[in-house]
């Protein structure tokens, strides 16, 4: 009975000790996804995206989704009804927990693509001199501590690293600044996250510019290459006959021009309103057609703002399902994934050529300029707390810009989460999350003590 006695308080006096050392739960049911030659794949299981575009309020009100967990458990509801996988948000308050509403969508069968920017925290496309003091340390921060929020989560999917920045033939000179973000965000995931996130750009479809950008995103080195690249497309319209069909919204000619494509390619918005929805896109989508380069998309929008593009309507706090919604369910309802791949190519592709230097395109150089100087403790320390949603301010004018060019490679992982160097080959592809530590020397000094105490017992 002693040997008994002795153990029962062995365990009792190591019992508290561990309490704080629980290993971290997974981060929900899902797989997480993964990009694998020019697709996603949810393990073994090429993934395409069938979702919609969830921002209540719209930018200007620009508000957190994820936070409002009445609302967001009566949307899902919804967006089973529809039948999606994905929703998009382009606005969250990264001060705040998420637990709570990444779980809802997590049991919801439903995954995030997330924009890292938000309203007061973004680039500047005002001119060559408001870029380069908007890409600065405040602003890379607040980029960060999204990161840190979501990362953890399977259900995440994708993070952009920017919104139709450029959005006509005047603006191209904001490609360099967004494609040192999208290097800075994926260099931020491999030092301080578990898995490889994708990380890419969600274009404006100019028609002038819109290969160039798919191209430049993904061409260069390796740290610098988007893992993805979207567009927002409105191109299948009924607003005169024939223009809604393949070929006469022109996707044919689409798929032609990235069929070699090395990168996952979807649309990040689509969902024409001239002067209907119909929604034959869905169709031509998910056909063979196309699955050998798209993965899908993002139809564009929840509930109906001012620009009368939603699919509910919400009028004294009640939400209506409308004629959108009904026949987007419709849509969805009656096309099935292609069996296998759907055409798309496992193997990893070279990088693109970068676009040559045009009237439309004055872009000359791959080189990018370093992440600004005051970020870099980021890297090692991680972002900390988030600036969040409230106030006035703007990471516009604040902080310390770029002051220089940044070397080719640079921007590869330099450690991994738990402090030791980074691989050669960049950061850990694993979807877990990092195993539980508990320092050895702690562990034998709370042993000694017990077992010494043990022995008094005896």
């Amino acid at each position: 009975m002693k040997s008994f006695a002795t153990l029962s308080v062995l365990g009792a006096a190591i019992a508290p000790v561990f309490a704080g050392f629980v290993p971290r739960q997974s981060n929900g049911k899902l797989t997480p996804v993964t990009v694998r030659g020019n697709a996603f794949y949810a393990g073994d299981e090429r993934f395409y995206i069938r979702g919609v575009a969830y921002q209540p309020g719209g930018a200007s009100d620009a508000k957190d989704p994820l936070l409002d967990l009445e609302s967001l458990r009566r949307d899902v509801n919804n967006f089973k009804d529809l039948g999606i996988n994905t929703v998009r948000i382009y606005t969250v308050d990264n001060s705040q927990n998420h637990d709570e509403g990444m779980a809802i969508l997590d049991e919801a069968g439903i995954y995030l693509a997330l924009d890292a920017n938000t309203p007061n925290y973004s680039l500047n496309r005002e001119s060559n001199a408001t870029l380069h003091r908007s890409y600065n340390d405040v602003y890379l921060q607040s980029v960060f501590a999204t990161i840190d929020q979501f990362a953890d989560y399977n259900n995440l999917l994708v993070f952009f690293s920017g919104n139709e920045v450029i959005n006509a033939v005047n603006n191209t000179n904001a490609a360099p600044y967004i494609k040192a973000v999208t290097r800075d965000m994926k260099q931020y995931i491999s030092n301080r996250h578990s898995r490889k996130i994708p990380v890419g750009y969600s274009a404006a479809d100019v028609a002038e510019v819109i290969e160039q950008q798919a191209l430049y995103f993904d061409c260069g080195t390796d740290d610098a290459r988007a893992d993805f690249f979207a567009f927002n497309d409105y191109s299948w319209c009924d607003k005169e006959n024939g223009l809604q069909t393949f070929q006469g919204a022109g996707w044919d000619k689409k798929v032609e021009t990235y069929k070699n494509f090395p990168r996952p390619i979807f649309l990040s918005e689509h969902g024409c309103i001239e002067p209907n929805r119909q929604w034959g896109e869905i169709a031509a989508l998910f056909s063979t057609k196309m699955t050998g380069v798209y993965s899908g998309g993002l139809a564009y929008e929840y509930t109906v703002e001012p620009n009368g593009y939603g699919i509910v309507d919400i009028k004294n706090g009640k939400l209506t399902p409308n004629d959108d919604f009904k026949s987007l369910k419709a849509a969805y309802a009656n096309v099935t994934n292609p069996n296998g791949n759907g055409g798309a190519r496992t193997s990893d592709g070279e990088a693109s050529e970068c676009p040559e230097e045009s009237e439309d395109w004055p872009i000359s150089s791959a080189a990018l300029l370093a992440m600004p100087e005051g970020a870099q403790k980021y890297m090692d320390e991680g972002a900390g707390t988030g600036p969040g949603l409230d106030g006035d301010d703007s990471s516009h004018w604040a902080g310390e810009a770029s002051e220089g060019t940044a070397t080719a490679g640079s921007g590869q992982p330099t450690r991994t989460p738990n402090g030791s160097a980074a691989p050669s080959s960049g950061g850990a592809e694993g979807a877990g999350v990092p195993a539980m530590e508990i320092p050895l020397k702690f562990v034998m000094l709370v042993v000694a003590s017990i077992s010494f105490g043990a022995m008094l017992v005896l």
